[in-house]
């Protein structure tokens, strides 16, 4: 039995046994169904981050003094 998986890996991203070219620059907020993936958290969020990049959202983290996921 095989569990389906969202993933981006360079350019491409995967969902199931479907592929796609990536169409965001570093894969945050990258677009599915109505929903956004957040690389950090591994999951979808109903609306797109806040944040410009991976980096800024890192950033943020570490202002706050937290290193769990937002």
């Amino acid at each position: 039995m095989s569990v389906w998986k969202f993933s981006v890996q360079g350019d491409t991203v995967e969902f199931g046994k479907k592929k796609r070219q990536r169409l965001t620059k570093n894969g945050c907020n990258e677009p599915y169904k109505n929903r956004y993936w957040c690389p950090k958290q591994q999951w979808f969020s109903k609306e797109p981050c806040p944040f410009i990049n991976r980096h800024e959202c890192e950033n943020y983290d570490v202002m706050c003094g937290c290193q769990s996921a937002r």
